[in-house]
């Protein structure tokens, strides 16, 4: 966790770098929403596949092998998938670049009547679609090395991506917009990736060699597997495209208010979330594979409490002060006080959800740690239903912040559901560690909301516009002031031990 959570830190900090740039360069105009389209498009798939469906599957069954049959013969099926995969989706790709002007009217119908958007729409995702093909090679790459407890190359790989399209940032003045140099951006970002996990994965003893494709027992029951897993998490990521699409009818900007909202909001949801996932997927699956069941339970629960520990306090710091944050990092160039005053309330409403979303990694990983893709599936079906409805019950009371408003509560119903299927789960029943820590956790969380308040109140970061180095300072007084009533309230309440961090630091 600690090196997957690092590593996506670091990530996460070139990724505000690449935001804050973006929203001086790109804005929230025409152009910033057809980039965004052609940006959500091959991520869409790319969730489905590599990260969602494909990955959740794999990595169980490469695991097992791995644990039974011995590293060979794990590598020789993990390489005949990688060819079954480079086909499928080589295919998929050269369609999807064909079809693209019927792709973007049904992904974001309101630019059909907006010639800019929609035509820009269509350029930039041709460009940026084969990431897809690239991104879940990658992925393939990447779960072979966790499997073997290699965590640090895929966790560093978005870091390259981020780079790529800050180095395409500084070089839009070559581009005909900025929305050109970072649809290239996108797809050089791909290969550099590819050809990172590809080196790290060789020199991890993975042996490339050309072979006939075969469908054998295991590959099958991948692809079994990802049979409820496509559907499950295609359906969990309609939620995303049933946000874009009714986004598209609002106002300009409307989709960039949505994405630069979520961008501060995927922060925790991706240091922690995707850190525990990845982390607990191939120790979980190989507890359960040796039927160790005591094992099995201690690892969800202190998943569970690493989450709730570093979940709470981010969606409180969010939903405490996101005017501050939206002020300092995105305000200035083409980026408004208009612009900041929506996006921070729809990041209000998107924090709301924020502990429930990364509790949910935590539950849907128990489900694929024992290969079961199928409950995943209903709760995912209901939730896109119920996050749909809420949108559009909330979008005419206060606008485009509905939408993210009915994520939120969404991710609340996502955890309830997952609660009631897990209740039967060998490994998953509470122990007393986590019932204590929880409520203190809680009570740590209160404490730190109201000094965040306090100092903000005083420190006044939006009454000083312009003032570009007394906002920043205020922001890293604020930022720090937090963390440190945090740290300090968990470890009285007896949370976290001083002497426990000592002794994991000297493991290190």
């Amino acid at each position: 966790m600690a090196t997957v959570g690092g590593l996506t830190g670091l990530s996460r900090i070139a990724g505000f770098a690449r935001d804050i740039m973006t929203a001086a360069i790109l804005g929230t105009g025409p152009v910033a929403d057809a980039f965004f389209v052609a940006l959500k498009l091959p991520n869409f798939f790319r969730r489905v596949t590599a990260e969602g469906a494909f990955s959740v599957s794999f990595v169980p069954v490469y695991s097992e092998s791995l644990e039974k049959e011995g590293r060979e013969e794990a590598d020789n099926f993990a390489l005949n998938v990688f060819y079954i995969m480079l086909g499928g989706l080589g295919v998929l790709s050269l369609l999807a670049v064909w079809a693209m002007p019927f792709v973007i009217y049904a992904v974001a119908p309101g630019f059909s009547g907006d010639e800019i958007r929609y035509d820009l729409a269509v350029e930039f995702s041709r460009v940026t679609f084969p990431y897809l093909l690239l991104m879940s090679l990658t992925a393939l790459l990447g779960g072979v090395l966790n499997a073997q407890g290699k965590f640090a190359p895929f966790a560093f790989a978005p870091v390259l991506f981020n780079l790529a399209l800050i180095a395409a940032l500084l070089l839009s003045d070559l581009a005909e917009t900025a929305g050109h140099a970072l649809s290239w951006g996108v797809l050089i970002a791909g290969f550099l990736q590819f050809g990172w996990l590809l080196i790290n994965a060789i020199r991890a003893g993975f042996i490339f060699k050309f072979k006939a494709v075969r469908f054998d027992i295991k590959t099958r029951k991948v692809l079994k597997l990802m049979g409820p897993g496509v559907i499950g998490a295609g359906v969990m990521h309609i939620n995303l495209f049933a946000d874009l699409i009714l986004a598209s009818f609002l106002a300009t900007g409307s989709v960039s208010y949505l994405y630069y909202a979520d961008r501060l909001n995927q922060l925790p949801l991706g240091v922690v979330g995707i850190a525990v996932g990845t982390a607990l997927l191939p120790m979980l699956s190989r507890a359960l594979g040796r039927g160790d069941m005591k094992e099995g339970r201690n690892l969800l629960n202190r998943a569970l409490e690493y989450c709730l520990l570093l979940a709470l306090p981010a969606a409180a710091a969010l939903v405490a002060v996101p005017y501050e944050l939206i002020t300092v990092l995105f305000e200035r160039g083409a980026f408004t006080a208009a612009d900041t005053k929506v996006t921070a309330f729809v990041l209000t409403c998107y924090a709301m959800g924020l502990p429930a979303y990364i509790s949910v990694k935590v539950f849907s990983t128990a489900h694929w740690a024992r290969q079961d893709t199928v409950t995943p599936v209903k709760i995912s079906v209901v939730a896109t239903v119920t996050n749909i409805v809420l949108s559009l019950l909330l979008i005419p009371v206060i606008g485009v912040a509905g939408i993210a408003l009915g994520t939120g509560l969404t991710g609340w119903m996502q955890f309830l559901l997952h609660i009631r299927a897990l209740r039967d789960h060998p490994a998953m029943h509470f122990d007393a560690r986590f019932k204590r820590n929880a409520l203190r956790i809680v009570l740590s969380t209160c404490f730190m909301t109201i000094v965040l308040v306090m100092v903000a109140s005083a420190l006044k970061i939006a009454d000083h516009g312009g003032q570009a180095t007394y906002q920043i300072s205020a922001l890293a007084t604020l930022i720090l002031a937090g963390a440190v009533s945090y740290a300090l309230a968990v470890i009285i309440s007896g949370v976290i031990k001083v002497q426990d961090m000592k002794r994991y630091l000297s493991r290190g």
